[in-house]
Protein backbone atom coordinates (compact mmCIF):
# COMPACT_ATOMS: atom_id res chain seq x y z
CA UNK A 1 0.00 0.00 0.00
CA UNK A 2 2.78 2.42 0.84
CA UNK A 3 4.41 1.57 -2.48
CA UNK A 4 1.30 2.74 -4.37
CA UNK A 5 1.35 6.05 -2.44
CA UNK A 6 4.99 6.44 -3.33
CA UNK A 7 4.27 5.76 -7.01
CA UNK A 8 1.35 8.22 -7.01
CA UNK A 9 3.55 10.84 -5.33
CA UNK A 10 6.33 10.19 -7.83
CA UNK A 11 3.86 10.44 -10.73
CA UNK A 12 2.46 13.74 -9.38
CA UNK A 13 5.98 15.10 -8.91
CA UNK A 14 6.85 14.20 -12.53
CA UNK A 15 3.64 15.87 -13.81
CA UNK A 16 4.41 18.96 -11.73
CA UNK A 17 8.02 19.03 -12.93
CA UNK A 18 6.89 18.67 -16.56
CA UNK A 19 4.37 21.50 -16.15
CA UNK A 20 6.99 23.79 -14.61
CA UNK A 21 9.45 22.93 -17.39
CA UNK A 22 6.91 23.79 -20.10
CA UNK A 23 6.03 27.09 -18.37
CA UNK A 24 9.73 27.91 -17.97
CA UNK A 25 10.42 27.34 -21.67
CA UNK A 26 7.39 29.44 -22.69
CA UNK A 27 8.57 32.29 -20.46
CA UNK A 28 12.11 31.95 -21.70
CA UNK A 29 11.03 31.98 -25.35
CA UNK A 30 8.82 35.03 -24.74
CA UNK A 31 11.73 36.83 -23.06
CA UNK A 32 13.99 35.90 -25.97
CA UNK A 33 11.41 37.25 -28.44
CA UNK A 34 11.27 40.56 -26.54
CA UNK A 35 15.03 40.97 -26.58
CA UNK A 36 15.64 39.49 -30.06
CA UNK A 37 18.23 41.45 -32.02
CA UNK A 38 19.40 43.37 -28.97
CA UNK A 39 22.83 42.86 -27.50
CA UNK A 40 23.50 43.13 -23.78
CA UNK A 41 19.91 44.21 -23.07
CA UNK A 42 17.91 43.09 -20.12
CA UNK A 43 14.16 42.91 -19.94
CA UNK A 44 14.20 45.86 -17.54
CA UNK A 45 16.03 48.08 -20.03
CA UNK A 46 13.71 47.00 -22.86
CA UNK A 47 10.62 47.82 -20.78
CA UNK A 48 12.07 51.17 -19.68
CA UNK A 49 12.78 51.96 -23.31
CA UNK A 50 9.19 51.12 -24.24
CA UNK A 51 7.87 53.35 -21.45
CA UNK A 52 10.07 56.24 -22.59
CA UNK A 53 8.85 55.82 -26.16
CA UNK A 54 5.24 55.75 -24.92
CA UNK A 55 5.75 59.02 -23.05
CA UNK A 56 7.33 60.60 -26.14
CA UNK A 57 4.40 59.38 -28.26
CA UNK A 58 1.91 60.92 -25.80
CA UNK A 59 3.70 64.27 -26.04
CA UNK A 60 3.70 64.06 -29.84
CA UNK A 61 -0.02 63.27 -29.86
CA UNK A 62 -0.72 66.24 -27.58
CA UNK A 63 1.28 68.52 -29.89
CA UNK A 64 -0.58 67.17 -32.93
CA UNK A 65 -3.91 67.72 -31.16
CA UNK A 66 -2.99 71.37 -30.50
CA UNK A 67 -1.98 71.91 -34.12
CA UNK A 68 -5.19 70.24 -35.32
CA UNK A 69 -7.36 72.40 -33.06
CA UNK A 70 -5.61 75.53 -34.34
CA UNK A 71 -6.08 74.48 -37.97
CA UNK A 72 -9.71 73.64 -37.34
CA UNK A 73 -10.37 77.09 -35.85
CA UNK A 74 -8.54 78.81 -38.70
CA UNK A 75 -10.38 76.67 -41.24
CA UNK A 76 -13.69 78.14 -40.12
CA UNK A 77 -12.50 81.52 -41.38
CA UNK A 78 -12.00 80.39 -45.00
CA UNK A 79 -14.75 80.27 -47.60
CA UNK A 80 -16.36 76.89 -47.12
CA UNK A 81 -19.82 77.30 -48.53
CA UNK A 82 -20.55 78.46 -52.06
CA UNK A 83 -24.10 78.65 -53.32
CA UNK A 84 -25.80 79.86 -56.46
CA UNK A 85 -29.50 80.60 -56.64
CA UNK A 86 -31.16 81.63 -59.90
CA UNK A 87 -34.47 83.45 -59.71
CA UNK A 88 -36.83 85.77 -61.55
CA UNK A 89 -37.27 89.12 -59.76
CA UNK A 90 -40.05 90.15 -62.14
CA UNK A 91 -42.99 87.78 -61.87
CA UNK A 92 -44.71 88.90 -65.06
CA UNK A 93 -41.82 88.82 -67.56
CA UNK A 94 -38.55 87.06 -68.31
CA UNK A 95 -36.99 83.93 -66.91
CA UNK A 96 -34.52 83.03 -64.21
CA UNK A 97 -31.80 85.31 -65.54
CA UNK A 98 -30.99 86.88 -62.17
CA UNK A 99 -28.87 85.08 -59.60
CA UNK A 100 -27.39 85.28 -56.13
CA UNK A 101 -23.88 84.00 -55.39
CA UNK A 102 -23.21 83.19 -51.75
CA UNK A 103 -19.60 82.96 -50.47
CA UNK A 104 -19.45 82.34 -46.72
CA UNK A 105 -17.17 80.68 -44.19
CA UNK A 106 -17.98 78.13 -41.49
CA UNK A 107 -19.58 80.85 -39.35
CA UNK A 108 -21.88 81.97 -42.21
CA UNK A 109 -19.88 85.18 -42.56
CA UNK A 110 -18.73 86.48 -45.92
CA UNK A 111 -20.38 88.11 -48.91
CA UNK A 112 -23.52 87.74 -51.00
CA UNK A 113 -23.36 88.97 -54.58
CA UNK A 114 -26.67 89.60 -56.32
CA UNK A 115 -27.28 90.17 -60.03
CA UNK A 116 -30.64 91.55 -61.12
CA UNK A 117 -31.13 91.14 -64.83
CA UNK A 118 -33.66 93.19 -66.76
CA UNK A 119 -34.12 94.17 -70.41
CA UNK A 120 -32.48 97.49 -69.81
CA UNK A 121 -29.37 95.96 -68.23
CA UNK A 122 -27.97 94.08 -65.27
CA UNK A 123 -27.32 95.46 -61.82
CA UNK A 124 -24.88 94.04 -59.33
CA UNK A 125 -25.09 94.28 -55.56
CA UNK A 126 -22.78 92.99 -52.86
CA UNK A 127 -23.64 92.68 -49.20
CA UNK A 128 -21.49 91.76 -46.24
CA UNK A 129 -22.83 88.93 -44.13
CA UNK A 130 -21.88 88.14 -40.54
CA UNK A 131 -23.27 85.08 -38.77
CA UNK A 132 -26.05 84.76 -41.36
CA UNK A 133 -27.25 88.37 -41.11
CA UNK A 134 -26.65 91.39 -43.32
CA UNK A 135 -24.10 93.78 -41.78
CA UNK A 136 -24.87 97.12 -43.43
CA UNK A 137 -27.98 96.18 -45.39
CA UNK A 138 -30.87 93.82 -44.74
CA UNK A 139 -30.90 90.65 -46.82
CA UNK A 140 -33.69 90.21 -49.33
CA UNK A 141 -35.96 87.18 -49.27
CA UNK A 142 -34.02 85.55 -52.10
CA UNK A 143 -30.66 86.28 -50.45
CA UNK A 144 -31.87 84.75 -47.20
CA UNK A 145 -33.06 81.70 -49.13
CA UNK A 146 -29.68 81.41 -50.91
CA UNK A 147 -27.87 81.64 -47.59
CA UNK A 148 -30.05 78.93 -46.05
CA UNK A 149 -29.27 76.64 -49.00
CA UNK A 150 -25.56 76.61 -48.16
CA UNK A 151 -25.94 76.59 -44.36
Amino acid sequence: MSLSFELIGLFLALVWLTTLTVLFFKSSSHYNNLTRGLTNKTLKSVLENLLNETDANKKDIDNLRKVFDKLEKEGLLHIQKVGLLRFNPFKDTGGDQSFILTLVDGNNSGVIISNLYSRSGARWYAKKVKHGKGVEHELSEEETKALKQVA
